[in-house]
């Protein structure tokens, strides 16, 4: 294993490893690939305390709107590097704190005085405010956690990667505090901001390091609703994923060969199942040779930050607008990812991954797979042979035509769907564990009438993940390097 990888096998978001020998996948660049050490249980998380009891959250506040009132100040445009504002914003805040350690020295308040410490936790509480997430920053910070859950100031669950939730700290001193930090953080984010009103009640944002934040307001009961997903684990690859035990050697090499030979692949499971991270390794499987474009709703695959792996990486977003709609029925400022993959044919791409497809993204993502083979997606279901069915809905909810077009689509673009099933069971003292493990890979194929005919390449017997029929395209994968008989090899059928 790589450096760059050690630190990974502390990281137990997936299952446990049955096979204890080592393994090797191949891939688009050849390194010797050695399996993790099986991870432990993990504990129940320990959150850093955001600094309770050493900082005064109203006092912070304050500061934090004295600091952004000088910040407006000092760069009105907010054209100033992102790096350097938030320089800025630091040397802002403890200038404030020392006037005020100041103002209450020559006042004689002894009450008012910080300790160090104090002084620099309520510094860090500030920056945190007006650059981060307020109080939810320290629990974002915390790489034992997985997913934070707010519903209302005081009623947080915190979720960790092995499944155990515990409840967490308040994160605001009541619901229209909360809010309002809501509000200051999505006119924050881009250059424009994004927004978050009764009449735009959903905010989706992209957090630095990658997060991702949902909110909801005005469409709640009363409090507002906020959901952070940490993607704990941004460069990884097949052969990592094999050691922890998300699928075993012969399922991974597999998928690697069917990269090579550019299937596009479809990538289903439930919320938290851990789509996004398989299909970060899918990606690291290209060739780095290879131009690549992302379309995304927000950013999530982050295969630019990467360019020992992938050098030649566009990575596009899409953007909402501003609520204003033009009368041509446009959204002022909107840029949709159909939009961005209109423009990305300009760019001599080998292949366009369009991320996550929940709506009128699946009709981007039959494009870009019309438009070259080798595209990836993920996508919300149950199994997959629902991933059908649920494409086929979304087509014609979005209008992009009626079912048997819908049907046609996926039988002619998609090649291989690989479904992530999710368990939780729980040990002897009570404690939950959280399994994840890839299910069944079905390849596709074109049946009667145009519609898709799926094969089951890879389903799940006594617990554990076997060959069962090769698909049709499998000589495909020979001419890549893989060997078909390992199908055979294992109790499969050969065309």
């Amino acid at each position: 294993m790589t450096g760059h990888h050690s630190d990974l096998a502390e990281l137990p978001i997936f299952g446990p490893v049955d096979d204890p020998e080592s393994v090797t996948v191949k891939r688009a660049r050849p390194e010797p690939v050695t399996k993790q050490p099986r991870a432990s249980a993990p504990q129940q998380t320990a959150v850093r305390a955001a600094d309770n009891g050493q900082v005064d959250w109203g006092l912070a506040r304050s500061f934090r709107q004295q600091a952004a009132k000088l910040l407006a100040d000092q760069l009105p445009d907010r054209t100033v590097d992102p790096e350097r504002e938030r320089e800025l914003g630091r040397e802002i805040i403890n200038r404030l704190l020392d006037e005020h350690v100041a103002t209450q020295v020559r006042g004689g308040g002894g009450a008012g005085l910080f300790t160090p410490t104090e002084q620099d936790a309520l510094a860090r509480a500030v920056f945190d405010s007006l650059f981060g997430l307020g109080r939810l920053q320290p629990l974002v910070d915390d790489d034992a956690i997985e997913t934070i859950e707010v519903r209302g100031h005081d009623r947080v669950t915190l979720v960790n990667a092995g499944g155990v939730i515990v409840d967490g700290p308040p994160v605001a001193d009541s619901d229209e505090e909360f809010l309002e930090q809501l509000h200051h953080l999505a006119s924050r984010a881009g250059p424009t901001g994004r927004p978050f009103s009764e009449t735009d009640p959903q905010l989706d944002l992209r957090l630095h390091g990658g997060h991702r934040l949902s909110a909801s307001a005005w469409t709640t009961p009363g409090p507002p609703y906020v959901v952070i997903r940490r993607h704990r684990i941004i460069d990884v690859d097949l052969a990592d994923l094999v050691g922890f035990g998300l699928m075993d050697t012969g399922c991974a090499e597999f998928l690697a060969a069917c990269v090579r030979a550019r299937k596009s692949i479809v990538v289903a499971g439930e919320q938290g199942a851990g789509k996004t991270t398989l299909l970060r390794a899918l990606c690291n499987e290209i060739d780095p040779s290879e131009s690549i474009g992302t379309i995304e709703t927000e950013f999530e695959l982050h295969l630019d930050q990467f360019p020992d792996r992938h050098p030649r990486v566009f990575a596009w977003e899409a953007r909402p607008g501003n609520g204003q709609v033009s009368p041509d029925g446009t959204v002022a400022g909107e840029v949709t990812v159909a939009q961005l993959l209109y423009s990305s044919h300009r760019y001599n791409l080998s292949r366009v991954i369009v991320g996550e497809v929940r709506g009128g993204e699946v009709s981007t993502m039959f494009q870009a797979m019309q438009a070259g083979a080798g595209s990836m997606s993920t996508i919300h279901a149950d199994d997959a042979k629902a991933v059908v069915e649920r494409l086929v809905t979304l087509a014609i909810d979005g209008s992009t035509g009626g079912a048997e077009y819908a049907y046609r689509q996926v039988a002619h673009h998609i090649d291989v769907i690989v479904h992530i099933a999710m368990r939780d069971s729980h040990g002897p003292d009570g404690t939950r564990r959280r399994r994840r493990f890839v299910s069944e890979v079905v390849a596709v194929d074109i049946g009667e009438q145009g519609r898709p005919a799926l094969t089951d390449a890879f389903t799940t017997v006594h617990g554990r993940l076997q060959p069962a029929v090769a698909p049709r395209w499998l000589p495909d994968l020979a001419q890549v390097g893989y060997d078909p008989y390992r199908f055979n090899g294992h109790g499969g059928e050969l065309p």
